[in-house]
């Protein structure tokens, strides 16, 4: 199995950015965090395993969202 896509929502001045873990460059910038969540996710769904991690303002983690296999799925 590969290895996870993970995208990361964080803060920018003016609003927010959807950036791909080390890339360069943000891969999208939206106006609301919601607009970054939303696009963060569609992009995550269409890999085969894909992660979303939602930022708050701090920098600080908020979320984890995974799509597709997991690789460490619930036990029980």
């Amino acid at each position: 199995m590969s290895k996870p896509k993970r995208y990361h929502v964080t803060t920018r001045t003016g609003g927010w950015n959807v950036k791909e873990e080390k890339a360069s460059r943000a891969s999208s910038s939206h106006d609301t965090k919601a607009e970054a969540i939303a696009r963060a996710k569609e992009l995550a769904k269409k890999q085969e395993l894909g992660q979303v991690i939602i930022h708050k303002q701090d920098g600080s983690i908020q979320a984890e969202h995974t799509y597709g296999k997991d690789l460490y799925p619930p036990k029980g």
